[in-house]
């Protein structure tokens, strides 16, 4: 993996042991800054092992986690002053309103106002129930509400371990959409792990993808600022696919078209050709494997977790 300039985060070697098992070994990662970074392996493949070391809730065996060039081992409350997260469920005194945890947080946080709360009960949407009670929440507002708590006091990154448990289709999307937001607007770095690949796909700009405790791959799901998209396998629909293929000259016929390697301005250049040729185009699409695919394709097939 190419080295990442000024990570947000860097895992550096890390290794986790108890007794003789190893539930993370040497993993090296580093988090860019201003991402959604997503976090997948199959069950057991040691995410929330990680997570949980790079917050503090458990030591490191081996090896060092660097956040904002801070270390977790040596500089731990400077380290864990850049860092807002939610492991599993939030915990919230459900007799009390959105408003008033949010108060009862920020009274532990020094440079917490009332402007500060105002901003992040806003950036959640929760504006219209934040002083009803908690108890009162759905599940899906009660993440929004834990994610307003991790971003009060302005966290350079902001750690999510499946984040998107329980919530039906709609609270995900509103999840999704939060955090991108998030990314735009308050410039905080998210690093989210979930089993919901085609949401991970959705929401993040990279993923890394771990197995048995070690780091297998890192994907990179969009093209940062105006990056020109590699060459790749891109179907056109065709009214005749093999006069199609008799005049391009190259590529492989499909159902109801042909499918030709090209990068952007070939395609264009391709399409005018076909219509010149007097080959009726219906559409043109790029044959881009999922994240699903990919993720089976590098674990084996396990399942995820």
């Amino acid at each position: 993996m190419a080295e990442v300039l000024n990570p947000v985060a860097s895992i550096k070697g890390v290794t986790k042991k108890i007794g003789s098992k190893a539930l993370v070994s040497n993993l090296t990662l580093d988090i860019p800054s201003g991402q959604i970074f997503g976090f997948l392996g199959p069950n057991g493949a040691g995410k929330t092992t990680t997570i949980r070391m790079m917050v503090g809730l458990i030591s490191i065996s081996e090896g060092d986690i660097l956040i904002c060039g801070r270390s977790i081992k040596d500089q731990f409350e400077e380290a864990v002053a850049n860092i807002g997260a939610i492991v599993e469920n939030p915990e919230m005194y459900k007799f009390l309103t959105g408003y008033q945890n949010l108060r009862q947080y920020a009274r532990m946080v020094p440079g917490v106002n009332k402007q500060r709360i105002n901003e992040v009960v806003e950036l959640v949407g929760l504006g219209q129930r934040i002083h009803d009670k908690v108890k009162t929440y759905s599940l899906g507002m009660r993440q929004r509400l834990g994610v307003a708590q991790a971003l009060l006091h302005r966290p350079k990154l902001l750690i999510l371990d499946e984040p998107t448990n329980g919530l039906d289709p709609q609270g995900i999307r509103e999840l999704r959409d939060y955090l991108r937001r998030l990314c735009q607007d308050e410039g905080t770095t998210v690093f989210v792990s979930s089993h919901l690949l085609s949401e991970m796909e959705l929401m993040c700009d990279s993923v890394a993808i771990i197995q048995n405790g070690r780091l297998v791959d890192v994907k990179q799901l969009k093209t940062v600022g105006d990056a020109v998209m590699p060459a790749g396998e891109t179907l056109f629909e065709v009214s005749n696919p093999e006069a199609a293929f008799s005049l391009i000259g190259r590529g492989v016929l499909r159902e109801g078209g042909l499918a030709v390697v090209a990068g952007r301005e070939e395609v264009a250049e391709l399409n005018a050709k076909l219509v010149a040729g007097g080959i009726k185009v219906y559409s043109i699409k790029a044959l881009s494997r999922s994240l699903e695919d990919q993720f089976l394709e590098i674990t084996g097939g396990e399942g995820i977790g």
